[in-house]
């Protein structure tokens, strides 16, 4: 199919594109309670084809994209027809011009991850095993589940001499627990893993039942008012995102960020933890085909990097370095139970919680937190946390412990001083 494509692309004199073409495999299965539901096995070819067009207007040269949508199975001129269309199209947005990444022919790079080598059946029920493992209690449990385990071989040619290609496999999922008493609640979770690490899910899915458990309990919100908020898990990599989103190069070509190389984006007095996020390069290459590789973001509050693709590193004149998904924190000194000694809210789930990287506010309604006085521990729901990392980021806390996902791995959690808390009045 590309090289029906790529002969379509020179027929029409098309001579600047992209050709992404990602083929899947994958295992499904879909859970009531323990007892498996349904399976399916899933093969599907996607492309997205991108091409360019430079033009000039008022006297500014500039380059237009479309995607043109070109699906397995189409005729050569069924594939002209979409490209001629996108190719037309592209002439009416423009950006000031700028080069696609320039890159060449690479060997196929397989899959690293220890789910490589393995059927995506035989990944499934890995995770399914320890997904279920931790179910054995009888007041709370997992009312259904679904868990799908995909290998997928990625390539991507384009004009600029790309032709790379390489393998991923992962398994993900989403699962339900329930608490019938003392109220009947349910609560939603999802999980993505890179590597076959049973035990990490099964911890995970062990403390999803008893924060289900304890949110069937909790009733009333927190007083309103400033906490120090401790928040963990998966709201880490949602708190450090401000900085992964304020050093890209789009925010700051855009002037939406005034992040620049040596500053410190911590601010100065800094009274807490220093801030350090470091770039993985989860996959060999990004969209574009540009190479990944670790590099140092923030370094103790200081930036060292500006990231992301050709288009806008070519407009600041920097290195294109290629977009990235997962980041690693170093670990904080503190234990989690030496942060927990002082009065605090530590919030275990929200709603929805989430960083505003332009603003730098953060928050969320609160599902489940516990609240220590000083002396008793209390479930709590309802409420919300509201706070500005901009007016936090100085007196930050990591803990000891680790926590890794598919997108981060890093302290397990922080505590931030001096939070808004919205809640009962008096």
């Amino acid at each position: 199919m590309i090289e029906l494509i790529l002969n379509a692309l020179a027929d029409l004199g098309i001579d600047t594109y992209r050709i992404s073409r990602t083929e899947s495999q994958s295992a499904e299965a879909f859970f009531v309670k323990k007892r498996l539901d349904l399976t399916r096995r899933t093969v599907l070819t996607d492309y997205t084809v991108s091409v360019y067009r430079a033009f000039g207007r008022d006297g500014q040269k500039l380059l237009g994209a479309c995607d043109a949508p070109v699906y397995p199975g189409m005729t050569g001129d069924e594939v002209k027809e979409a490209l001629s269309s996108a190719w037309h199209a592209a002439s009416f947005v423009g950006n000031p011009w700028y080069p696609l990444y320039e890159g060449r022919r690479e060997d196929f790079l397989p899959s690293k991850s220890g789910f490589a080598g393995k059927s995506p059946e035989e990944n499934l029920k890995t995770m399914a095993d320890a997904l279920f493992a931790a179910d054995t209690r009888g007041d709370v449990f997992l009312n259904s589940a679904e868990i799908f385990s995909t290998r997928k071989l990625h390539r991507i040619v384009s004009s600029g001499g790309v032709d790379v290609s390489w393998e991923t496999c992962e398994v993900s999922g989403e699962y339900v627990v329930q608490c019938p008493s003392p109220a009947d609640v349910e609560t939603y979770h999802q999980f993505r893993c890179l590597e076959p690490d049973a035990a990490s899910l099964r911890a995970d899915v062990e403390k999803a039942l008893t924060r289900t458990r304890d949110r069937a309990a909790a009733t009333r919100p927190p007083k309103a008012g400033t906490y120090t908020v401790i928040l963990s898990d998966e709201h880490m990599r949602e708190l450090f995102s401000y900085y992964l989103d304020r050093s890209s190069s789009g925010m700051i070509y855009q002037k939406y960020s005034d992040f620049a190389v040596g500053r410190s984006v911590q601010g100065d007095g800094v009274q807490g933890d220093a801030v350090t996020v470091i770039l993985k390069a989860a996959e060999p290459y990004d969209g574009e085909g540009i190479p990944l590789r670790d590099r140092t973001l923030v370094e103790d509050g200081v930036l060292r990097a500006i990231h992301g693709g050709a288009r806008c590193a070519h407009y600041l004149g920097i290195e294109p370095t290629g977009q990235y998904r997962r980041i690693e924190v170093p670990s904080g000194s503190v234990p989690l139970a030496d942060l927990k000694r002082r009065p605090h809210l530590y919030v275990a789930a929200f709603s929805d919680f989430q960083m505003n990287s332009l603003s730098g506010h953060f928050g969320g309604e609160i599902r489940l937190a516990y609240l220590y006085d000083g002396e008793t521990v209390t479930p709590v729901t309802g409420g919300s946390v509201n706070g500005s990392i901009l007016e936090c980021q100085k007196h930050m806390t990591f803990s000891r412990e680790r926590y890794s996902s598919a997108r981060y791995s890093g302290p397990l959690a922080v505590a931030i001083e001096g939070v808004a808390v919205a809640g009962l009045d008096g």
